[in-house]
């Protein structure tokens, strides 16, 4: 008999992940913390300037890095898991930055864990059934993990796609880069060129709070609401925020499909953009053979 893995993965400082702790909670908090210091420094510092339209550019950041993190997780579900076309190398190198940017972890263990949850949807064994817990389908399987499930070898189908193989056996290093190493590098340009270290700072601060805002809108619009019965305004409200990937409940049914709203109608194109997007890039080139469900071609 299949134990709940709520249950069956024991909650201890052993199977506690520091890495996902802090992707999901950690680096949140300190880019909501680095905003409000420079906006308090800003307003009550006069040797600052802090001018209004900072704040809407902030605003547009964090759109903008809504977006570009949907951008890579778009093709990486409906591609790289389900097999809904096939990624060109471009693609594929677009698709890898963006989720670098997004902090999705490995490809190896996200394609794993959505594999089983295939497999086990809302039963025992899925490793996020929100009937079990909805704590647990948000974070909990996040923060737990079970070594077996990280030792699993690559996808046989991602083997033969070479810049995916390499670029995720150096997920850590790259995440490092565009995380660490570019943000200091832009504070370092902006700095000897006279520029705003506190627009700088602003900007930086809404990348992040924009990537924890899409991160969450994923694990606990898709894992929990995506599986519950749910309002049509909540349905595109979650989907807007996650490229069409919430609009979760025809996809177990017809899970390979490049497309989760019709193709046809501006709206379903907004709200599907990460569809859309697919669709764009394979009037480039980047993506081919794209595969759509019956009931949205």
């Amino acid at each position: 008999m299949t134990l709940p893995r709520s249950l069956a993965i024991p909650k201890t400082w052993k199977t506690f992940n520091y890495a996902s702790f802090f992707s999901a909670f950690g680096y949140p908090v300190l880019g909501v913390a680095l905003f409000v210091t420079i906006a308090l420094l800003g307003i009550f510092l006069s040797e600052l300037t802090l001018r209004g339209w900072y704040f809407a550019l902030a605003g547009g950041v964090v759109a903008l890095t809504i977006f570009i993190c949907n951008a890579g997780i778009g093709p990486l579900h409906r591609i790289l898991q389900h097999r809904a076309g096939e990624l060109a190398v471009p693609g594929q190198v677009l698709t890898m930055i963006n989720l670098f940017i997004a902090m999705q972890g490995n490809v190896k263990d996200w394609v794993n864990y959505h594999s089983q949850h295939h497999r086990f949807s809302d039963k025992p064994g899925d490793p996020h059934n929100p009937f079990e817990s909805k704590r647990w389908a948000w974070v909990g399987w996040i923060l737990f993990r079970d070594r077996k499930d990280m030792e699993r070898p690559l996808a046989m189908w991602l083997k033969g796609q070479p810049v995916i193989v390499w670029m995720d056996r150096f997920y850590n290093e790259f995440s490092l880069v565009v995380h660490l190493v570019i943000p200091a590098i832009i504070y370092l340009i902006v700095w000897a060129a006279g520029g705003s270290l506190v627009l700088t700072a602003l900007i930086h601060a809404s990348v992040v709070i924009g990537r924890a805002i899409q991160f969450h809108a994923t694990v606990y619009g898709i894992n929990v609401l995506g599986h519950l019965k749910t309002p049509v305004w909540a349905d595109h409200l979650i989907g807007l925020l996650t490229g069409g990937e919430a609009f979760h409940d025809h996809h177990h049914g017809e899970p390979i499909s490049a497309l989760h709203r019709p193709r046809k109608g501006v709206w379903n194109r907004i709200v599907d953009y990460n569809g859309t997007i697919l669709l764009a890039m394979e009037k480039i080139g980047w993506v081919r053979n794209l595969r759509i469900a019956p009931q949205f071609a």
